[in-house]
């Protein structure tokens, strides 16, 4: 417990040992709150925290008012539990207001007991047991969530009898299993997604680590979170995700919001997904595409899937011939951001026959006036439009590229298929 003090110390909330009193939600839950003069103000039902901060602390309380026989409010004024009751130093009945939460707000038991949330230290889907705080200072704060089995015993009341039997039959003490609230991210309503808080704990996962954690949600959760992502993120995760869960992710989105996203994702990726979709729908986001990226799309979607017109990406670098290796790198820093693959350069003449290439690095090493003409590797493996993928994956065993070109029976080039998109079908032949 002394970890999490110290980093409320490091958010300026440092607090004294002997102010440190940690309790549980499911320990706050059901107890009676009462005024200074012993009169009961009713049952707690919930506690309402305002996000925002590292850890989020209780403005108020949800009870059901044994007078009013209503659910109210009322606010946090560090009530002191004494004999299973909690006891507020004034007449209590006199704050006592009908529930108006204001923005940020949200009810815990309502909100996140028995939810699943994203733990995003180890990137995974969790459920909410219980819920820690930490008491000081007049304010109770958020601390922890608890995923464990512990917590799950506690709030049946069971946790001393199950530590007591695991103790004794098999000398095994239950651990704690806490995640700290500055990793978890609530999933179980839109509004809680779209928080900057929550925002900002999701953008910090790698994609592949989101399209793990969406694969992993129902389908409402999982539009919710999907939907909350920044264009950005939201093109690179679904880049990562099962190709299947990209088809109901897209059909459950206007036809100008998929756009978006699916422009920001590779030429190669975009062009598989709307291949996967009913016909109506990628018609639909593609007339909402900006116009040359869509007639670069439906290139792509002319060829078939499996062959290397299907595979292949038109977003690469070529220069002609005279170029010099100071004009390429200005173009690479103009319209690197665009591209879907920079680490080769391919020299090419007016009608786009394929003449050479050069790596990245031979760029960068070489003379500022230096043509490409001179730089380029002229004996390049190639495949045409049609070439299957297993020979495509012998050519990548083969040579050990990171792309290969595709041109037509011209020799003119039309493209490039990267390396990782025939990586399940190289991995095999690696050992070889």
């Amino acid at each position: 417990m002394m970890l999490y003090a110290q980093h409320l110390e490091e958010n300026h909330m440092a607090v004294n040992s002997e102010d440190q009193v940690f309790l549980f939600l499911s320990q706050i839950l059901g107890k009676r709150i009462l005024d200074s003069e012993g009169r009961s103000l009713g049952r707690i039902l919930d506690l309402m925290v305002r996000l925002g901060e590292p850890y989020p602390s209780v403005t108020g309380i949800l009870l059901k008012s044994r007078p009013r026989k209503a659910v109210l409010f009322f606010p946090w004024q560090n009530p002191v539990e004494t004999n299973g009751c909690f006891v507020v130093g004034s007449r209590g009945l006199d704050d006592v207001r009908e529930l108006a939460p204001e923005r940020e707000e949200i009810l815990l038991k309502e909100s996140l007991l028995d939810k699943q949330i994203v733990d995003t230290n180890g990137a995974k889907v969790r459920r909410v047991n219980d819920l820690q705080f930490l008491k000081a200072h007049g304010k109770l704060y958020l601390v922890h969530v608890d995923v464990g089995f512990r917590g799950l015993m506690r709030r049946v009341g069971l946790e001393r009898a199950t530590d007591f039997m695991l103790k004794g039959l098999f000398e095994y003490d239950l651990p704690d299993q806490f995640i700290s609230w500055r990793f978890v991210q609530p999933v179980s309503s839109p509004d809680l997604l779209r928080l900057k808080i929550a925002e900002s704990r999701l953008s910090q996962l790698h994609p592949a680590d989101i399209a793990d954690i969406i694969e992993e949600l129902d389908i409402r959760q999982r539009t919710a979170v999907f939907q909350s992502l920044d264009v950005e993120t939201a093109a690179e995760t679904l880049e990562e995700t099962d190709p299947k869960i990209q088809i109901s992710l897209i059909e459950n989105m206007e036809d100008s919001q998929a756009s978006d996203i699916i422009e920001e994702m590779s030429l190669n990726e975009a062009a598989d997904l709307l291949s996967d979709l009913p016909k109506d729908k990628a018609e639909g986001i593609l007339k909402e595409m900006e116009q040359d990226i869509a007639e670069d799309v439906k290139e792509l979607l002319a060829h078939p899937e499996e062959t290397a017109g299907g595979l292949m990406t038109t977003a690469y670098l070529s220069f002609p011939p005279s170029t010099t290796a100071l004009e390429a790198l200005q173009v690479i820093r103009r319209e690197a951001e665009d591209l879907d693959f920079v680490y080769y350069l391919y020299v090419t003449d007016e009608e786009e026959h394929l003449l050479g290439m050069l790596s990245l690095r031979e760029l960068l090493v070489a003379a500022p006036e230096t043509s490409l003409s001179d730089l380029m590797f002229r004996r390049v493996v190639m495949v045409d439009l049609d070439e299957d993928k297993d020979q495509i994956a012998s050519d990548f065993a083969k040579y050990g590229m990171l792309a290969i070109p595709v041109v037509d029976d011209q020799k003119k080039m039309k493209g490039v298929i990267m390396f990782k998109n025939l990586l399940e079908v190289v991995a095999p032949r690696l050992g070889r």
